[in-house]
């Protein structure tokens, strides 16, 4: 029998996803991975793991991923935010950590064909013009050149995490599972509490798993090592980073000063502090110029933007071809015309004007159901 491993995050999604493989039949291995950003000591952390193999009846490992963590997705992380983008995490770390390095340690370490996630999203195969449901199959993916891997929204619209796995490869795919794809939230819980499935993480998963206690400023602060300089003042020593700037409005008048662009994001509202007959928000960072550009709500809609690095998980379009597009989360997928410039870049038309389209994020790709492809936002 052919072994599945499991990410084990402690919360009850992975919890019901790994009784579901075992239910099936499956050879089951869970492994959690640290990134070395957990509140807790490694001591407690492999105690809950090896309690939660214990309850399910399966062996379960600790992968320290920290290495991997540290430079591949909060590198990346504070990387973007200096630029002046908005990151996404989770677009990285499924590719780079989950259906990478885990995946890679699953393979090595433990014989495993394949990694399973709880995550509410589902993977089907086409071959020989039949479309095949992957959970359902004990054994590994059929070694296929031919055969192409389809990633579908889940079951449960409010619960859909296609978004966040819109990077996967092909390759990658073809080693996924997602047991909760046909299910509910309230499926779940329900399953969890008949088979008296409690999870040691209470709370929902959130995009940022890494801050924790602080806000996205105070982190960057933190990560980036601030250094000090002499300075002419009494106190004798000033920050080089963050860098105070200016606000100006659409026009270009001054409004205000902001305490560092690292503090805020396209869209954002909180924390501008430049009165007005109506609230200001967050229409453009300027890195080059130390500017952030601020502008009413009117003023955040766009009625295109360019996408670059796109990772094609369908077919990749010779021309123009209308599709759906979410440029965030939890934005709802919208009408719009995509115009491929090359085989990674495109620039996105919508039917209907959007608003704060913020570099840096994700824009996915669908059609109906099937995640066609993500790329990220340029302006």
């Amino acid at each position: 029998m052919t072994t599945t491993a499991i990410a084990i995050s402690g919360g009850i999604d992975s919890l019901v996803a790994a009784y579901l493989l075992k239910d099936a039949g499956h050879d089951v291995v869970g492994i959690h991975f640290t990134t070395g950003y957990e509140r807790e000591s490694s001591v407690q952390i492999s105690r809950q793991i090896r309690n939660i193999g214990d309850r399910l009846g399966i062996k379960t490992e600790i992968a320290d991923c920290s290495s991997e963590f540290k430079s591949k997705v909060v590198d990346y992380f504070i990387r973007t935010y200096l630029n002046g983008q908005t990151p996404n995490p989770c677009l990285v770390c499924n590719p780079c950590i989950k259906f990478g390095a885990v995946l890679d340690i699953a393979r090595r370490d433990f014989g495993a064909s394949r990694l399973a996630t709880g995550h509410y999203a589902r993977v089907i195969s086409s071959a020989g013009g039949r479309w095949a449901y992957h959970f359902i199959k004990k054994s590994p993916p059929e070694e296929n050149s031919r055969i192409r891997w389809h990633l579908l929204k889940g079951l449960d619209a409010k619960k859909d995490q296609s978004y966040f796995l819109a990077f996967l490869s092909q390759e990658q795919l073809a080693s996924a599972c997602f047991p909760l794809g046909e299910m509910t939230k309230s499926q779940v819980r329900e399953l969890a509490v008949s088979k008296g499935l409690v999870p040691i993480v209470k709370e929902e998963s959130q995009d940022v798993c890494f801050i924790r206690g602080t806000d996205y400023g105070e982190f960057l602060v933190q990560e980036c090592g601030i250094k000090l300089e002499p300075a002419q003042s009494k106190t004798g020593l000033k920050p080089v980073l963050p860098e105070p700037g200016a606000i100006e409005d659409m026009s270009g008048k001054i409004l205000g000063e902001h305490r560092g662009l690292h503090l805020f994001t396209v869209g954002q509202r909180r924390g501008i502090n430049c009165p007005a007959a109506e609230p200001y928000y967050v229409a453009r960072i300027d890195r080059q110029n130390n500017r952030l550009i601020v502008g009413f709500k009117q003023d955040l809609l766009t009625w295109e933007c360019r996408v670059s690095g796109i990772n094609w998980i369908a077919q990749e379009p010779a021309s123009p071809v209308k599709v759906f597009v979410r440029v965030r989360y939890r934005h709802q997928a919208v009408s719009c015309t995509l115009f491929p410039q090359d085989r990674r870049t495109a620039i996105v038309r919508f039917d209907s004007a959007q608003s704060a389209v913020t570099p840096g994020q994700g824009a996915v790709f669908y059609d109906g159901d099937e995640v066609l492809g993500g790329g990220w936002i340029e302006g």
